[in-house]
């Protein structure tokens, strides 16, 4: 089992601490130290999971643009090369070319230098094979090895530098120029004008190296430049103030399409020439829509907080067929593997965040592949003289909808809030008008009817943290208020829960 001290780094199916002073309060975790025995941690993980001596792996190492991000490198390569590792050094990288590197490359396996949006103090790693990223138990196996201070048999690495960001960029032009196949094959791009928002982080390459030389206008990108203090906005399509900025960018520049990636481009949305967001449930609406062209009454697997409105317009407007499922992008892949597993014709799995994989590239979460798909789109529509706005019209969004934060106030918080959504299921059973939804896989999902709110809430536990996220949505103004009062009758029944949020947002008193 894990110490307490080990298992603050386990975040899911990520290592993540802080790496950097300036932030009152938090002190550094990702020590150089701990750091070296996380490297060699994955060493021997590796080499079981491979079946090779430790001397014989080749492991690539790329990190994205945070202030923490050479010394962690540096120590990660230390606890390689001194396990005997074949090392190569891919500098600033996305996390998805880093999961590349095991498929072109050949490498045993990646670890990408990360965390995700999270503040510029924080940093992690991201570990990768050939059959994609790590899962929890992977996770909490290196931990061990790292707690134990178990070390691989010493040898001596090397290390080689390598440019594959360059052969990656070159993959992402050369699916556009196939899939829209211009008269001008080489600049297929012509003619659009297209902002990119790369927040400081990572995803700057995708402006210069992939749709310039396209032919494509960038001309009001912003925020290209590598920055880990991220000085202008936080790095996340699911961030109001980013997205605000990357549609007033938009329109400033009167272009075609914008887009935003997080810090290590494994996540994207886009913004459309009108500077609305094509983000959360609209942009699961098009990666739907794109996925299920020749795959006619296919499975889309989303995570559990898509709108009602999502669900018609897959089944209904798309003849595909809607799977929720947990919230987390590695739960939703791990889904929708092992519905394709069992014979279910499943290309896409996505969460609302932003987090979108397709079967046609190895089930990677990678958002310059997904913003990639939604171009080629936008220019294949463009050549039928139609939009991609007319692809989401039929797409029924709510009229409110939020969410509020509950924290969890008990020592032992997913026990406490398990208990919690246990006794909602009991109490929604006995109210009228209140309908559990019956694809309820993750919390408790609950549909009213136009006179008690016109519409659905989700009680849920986080992924990660000590909170109950509450999520409600209304066809109907007024509506989200009118439910969340009605919860409210429950909740104040429910011990160890800060129910606060839920009293501002509905005036009680």
């Amino acid at each position: 089992m894990l110490t307490k001290y080990w298992k603050q780094f386990k975040s899911g199916t990520d290592i993540r601490g802080v790496a950097s002073e300036g932030v009152p309060g938090e002190e550094i975790s990702l020590t150089d130290e701990n750091i070296e025995k996380m490297g060699a941690g994955f060493v021997l993980w590796l080499a079981d999971f491979a079946k090779k001596d430790a001397s014989a792996l080749t492991i690539a190492v790329g990190h994205d643009s945070r202030i923490s991000a050479d010394r962690i490198q540096a120590a990660v390569t230390r606890a390689l090369i001194g396990a005997g590792i074949q090392v190569l050094d891919c500098g600033l990288a996305s996390t998805p070319s880093m999961f590349m590197t095991t498929i072109e490359l050949g490498c045993d396996g990646s670890i990408q230098i990360t965390a995700s949006h999270h503040p510029f103090n924080r940093n992690g790693l991201k570990f990768f094979t050939k059959n994609g990223g790590l899962d929890s138990p992977d996770i909490e196996r290196i931990l061990l090895h790292s707690q134990n201070d178990e070390m691989p048999v010493a040898g001596r690495g090397t290390v080689k530098s390598v440019d594959y960001m360059a052969q990656y960029s070159a993959n992402l032009r050369n699916k556009i120029k196939q899939d829209v196949n211009a008269a001008d094959y080489e600049h297929p791009l012509s003619g659009f004008k297209i902002v990119v928002d790369a927040g400081n982080g990572a995803g700057g390459f995708y402006a210069r190296d992939v749709l310039a030389p396209l032919g494509a206008n960038t001309n009001g990108s912003q925020f290209l430049e590598p920055d880990g203090m991220f000085p202008n906005h936080i790095p996340n399509p699911e961030n109001e103030t980013a997205m605000k900025s990357v549609c007033a960018a938009t329109v400033a520049a009167n272009a075609d399409m914008g887009v935003i990636f997080d810090t290590d481009v494994d996540r994207g949305g886009a913004v459309d020439e009108k500077g609305d967001e094509i983000n959360r449930n609209r942009l699961v609406a098009i990666a739907s829509a794109i996925a299920l062209e020749g795959n006619d009454g296919g499975t889309i697997v989303t995570d559990s907080i898509t709108s009602s409105g999502l669900k018609l317009y897959i089944e209904n407007t798309l003849g595909g067929k809607h799977h929720r499922f947990k919230r987390g992008y590695k739960n939703v892949i791990n889904e929708a593997v092992r519905l394709n597993a069992e014979g279910v014709n499943c290309p896409l799995a996505i969460e609302t965040s932003g987090h979108a994989a397709l079967r046609e590239n190895y089930f990677l979460d990678d958002g310059a592949y997904l913003v990639t798909k939604i171009i080629i789109k936008m220019a294949q529509l463009r050549a039928r003289g139609e939009t991609l706005e007319s692809l989401l019209a039929p797409l029924a969004e709510p009229a409110e909808a939020v969410e509020l934060r509950l924290p969890i106030q008990e020592e032992n918080f997913r026990e406490c809030g398990e208990r919690i959504i246990s006794s909602l299921e009991a109490y929604a059973q006995k109210q009228t008008g209140w309908q559990i939804a019956p694809d309820n896989r993750e919390g408790m999902r609950i549909s009213f009817g136009k006179s008690n709110g016109d519409g659905w809430l989700l009680l849920r536990l986080s992924v990660h943290d000590p909170l109950m996220p509450l999520n409600i949505e209304s066809d109907t103004v007024g509506g989200t208020k009118l439910i969340a009062g009605q919860l409210y009758t429950f909740l104040r029944t429910c011990t160890g829960i800060d129910i606060s949020p839920v009293e501002t947002f509905i005036g009680a008193q």
